[in-house]
């Protein structure tokens, strides 16, 4: 069997899902210890740093079993229930051969002529132009493709699309895309969790039950002495800084870790797809056609992050997990020998088109070509209405007939001669 792309970006998937797994559970870790710290000081104020420290980490050490349990059930349920979680947000649905015969066909043509297991074919009742792989082994691979690509590309390039999809499941990026959904996923979750239960003990420390409550204690707590007060509630002030940048960092590495998505991929799978289908010009035309058409309005970014392109990029592209659609096909044409048929319009131009073609607003000319009639003759001020300034003869009718100057004599800027 042919190769899919380099097999060492195969290995190196590999190693990176395993990475990201291990790096799952360290995260939550950190957000446990966030936790940890925000309860340590609602239940008692009026400790220094160093107490709160060691006693957050007295209750990781304690929490740290069922914390990794919950982990564990997490990424069995997304093992086994990710894709009803994707179509879920997608509306994605499965179809058979007597459904969409084409787009089943073509992937099975593909499938057959390489040996390659089928995988689940679904639809995504969409206009946007692009096309996502799911799954992490053979019995949950699935391909998904909107309606708004069926309408738009032909045959081969579809094919093309359907060959870029195979690909990123031989090469692994299906599987290593997955894991960093489900780690954005449970991260954001318990980040959002803490940051709502720290915002609730906040906005409660006005009644005096909170850790914020010894500013406004009686006036025996006020009769303490400045050192007492620098010591408990300047400790816990920082403490609640500390667990604050710790759910901050956390969040923040789950959203970086699509940086893990090398966007190399993507040369790879547009590769594999001409390897697949021997016709680099349908893949380079089925990029430009999706260029800019590929926005799923209702999927998230993680989601995102699995089609074909991606139109969200990130600050100064240097987040984006997509390279421009430009490179790729520069790419094609460079080492695949394809033909480059130049970026398509917009579809902000293709929106503005049908205005400009307004009766209202072309020119009389136009009107004329697209009606089939010849243009109506200018009027000036030296002729009579209907006839030119600047040219001779006299008006015809469409049968050849003679107006208004039944002799012949040709006109002149006076009148007949």
């Amino acid at each position: 069997m042919a190769a899919y792309g380099l097999y060492t970006h195969i290995a190196s998937n590999k190693f990176r899902s395993m990475v990201l797994l291990a790096g799952l559970f360290m995260l939550v870790y950190v957000l446990v210890y966030a936790g940890a710290l925000v309860a340590e000081v609602v239940i008692n104020s009026n400790e220094t740093v160093a107490y709160y420290l060691s006693r957050a980490f007295h209750d990781l050490i304690v929490a740290s079993p069922v914390a990794t349990i919950a982990v564990v059930v997490w990424i069995v349920i997304a093992y086994f229930f990710h894709q009803s979680m994707i179509d879920a947000v997608t509306g994605g649905h499965d179809v058979t051969r007597q459904e969409e015969p084409r787009l089943y066909n073509l992937l099975e043509n593909l499938c057959i002529s390489r040996g390659i297991t089928m995988p689940k074919l679904k639809i995504m009742e969409s206009p946007a132009l692009n096309a996502f792989a799911t799954g992490l082994n053979p019995r949950q691979y699935a391909v998904t493709v909107t309606t708004g690509l069926l309408k738009a590309l032909d045959d081969r390039e579809i094919e093309a699309v359907l060959g870029h999809e195979l690909t990123h499941i031989k090469n692994g990026d299906v599987q290593l895309m997955v894991v960093a959904v489900i780690i954005a996923g449970v991260v954001g979750f318990f980040g959002e969790l803490f940051f709502r239960l720290f915002t609730s003990f906040n906005w409660s420390s006005g009644s005096g039950g909170s850790w914020s409550s010894g500013s406004s204690s009686s006036s025996s707590r006020s009769s303490s002495s400045s050192s007492d007060s620098k010591s408990s509630g300047g400790g816990a002030v920082i403490v609640i800084i500390i667990a604050v940048v710790l759910i901050v960092v956390a969040w923040l590495m789950s959203q970086v870790v699509k940086l893990a998505l090398s966007r190399s991929r993507e040369f790879l799978a547009d590769a594999g797809s001409v390897e697949l289908t021997k016709n680099p010009d349908a893949m380079i035309s089925a990029l430009r056609k999706i260029e800019g058409r590929g926005e799923l309005p209702g999927a998230t970014s993680a989601v995102m992050e699995l089609c074909v392109d991606n139109p969200r990029e990130g600050f100064a592209d240097l987040f984006a997990t997509h390279p421009s659609v430009k490179s790729r096909v520069d790419a094609l044409v460079k080492f695949a020998g394809g033909h480059d048929p130049g970026p398509l319009p917009t579809p902000a131009g293709e929106a503005e088109e049908p205005e400009a073609q307004n009766p209202e607003t072309q020119d009389p000319e136009t009107q004329a070509d697209q009606q089939g009639t010849p243009p109506p003759v200018p009027t000036g001020p030296w002729n009579e209405p209907g006839q030119p300034a600047d040219r001779a003869g006299p008006a015809r009718s469409p049968s050849g007939t003679v107006l208004g100057n039944p002799a012949g004599t040709p006109m002149g800027p006076w009148g007949r001669h």
